[in-house]
């Protein structure tokens, strides 16, 4: 008879400790939601000089009672993108802007002395919880810069507008409102393996790989501090329950 109040101890401890546990995975989950909740741009990376590509922006939305209604995005025009098509979105109405660029570029086509410098989309919705993904075809990326940042508005319904316009600095935190920036590698780097010509497919399965392993991480670090913490909160329980049985 003496057991008995020292189990029912036990089984108040461990709904206590599987409360705490299911409260922190929420926390942690949510955590990692809203620091990957940002305007990105996929692939990462490209080889200096790469041709025949697709850029994909992945825009999610950020607001429970607003859909985001308008999405402009700025190409660099210090380092032109050149050859850049818009691929058509269903519900959604592309405005490309070029602008004269202040030093030509030449190719082996001629030489270029215009080149997009915005791309806005108009038209559809992106409502909370959920995202869309905008394809920008180019014909040539430069190959004198190690990244090119694309600076990007984003307007809700009720008139909010975030500016995804900061860059992070070398060894500093990320900045609460980062650019989605594309790095450029040299053309023999393993890294580079993603300058390949693209399809609209291909784009579409490397953003979701990308997503994949993002979320992979997020759940692994996850259930390495709930492990951890229901660890301890049961350790607690059984010193616990020994001192109430003596």
């Amino acid at each position: 008879m003496p057991a008995m109040p020292a189990m029912t101890a036990t089984r108040r401890a461990l709904r206590r400790t599987a409360t705490v546990t299911a409260l922190t995975a929420a926390s942690v989950l949510a955590a990692a939601g809203a620091a990957a909740a940002h305007v990105t741009v996929h692939p990462e990376s490209y080889a200096k000089g790469a041709t025949d590509g697709v850029l994909t922006f992945r825009v999610p939305n950020e607001e429970d009672t607003a859909a985001t209604t308008k999405v402009q995005v700025y190409l660099p025009t210090d380092h032109p993108v050149l050859g850049v098509l818009v691929t058509p979105h269903d519900g959604w109405t592309a405005k490309v802007t070029t602008t004269k660029l202040k030093t030509p570029v030449k190719t082996d086509d001629g030489t270029i002395t215009e080149a997009v410098s915005e791309v806005t989309w108009t038209g559809g919705k992106i409502g909370a919880g959920q995202y869309e993904d905008f394809d920008v075809a180019f014909g040539q990326l430069p190959e004198d810069t190690g990244q090119l940042t694309f600076k990007t508005l984003q307007t809700y319904s009720d008139g909010k507008v975030v500016r995804w316009i900061d860059q992070a600095q070398s060894g500093g935190d990320e900045p609460e409102n980062p650019a989605p920036t594309l790095k450029l590698t040299a053309a023999g780097d393993a890294a580079a393996a993603s300058s390949a010509p693209a399809t609209k497919t291909g784009a579409e399965a490397t953003a979701a790989a990308d997503s994949s392993d993002s979320t992979a991480r997020g759940l692994g670090v996850a259930g390495l501090i709930v492990g951890a913490l229901g660890l301890a909160a049961a350790a607690f329980a059984v010193v616990r329950t020994r001192g109430a049985r003596s």
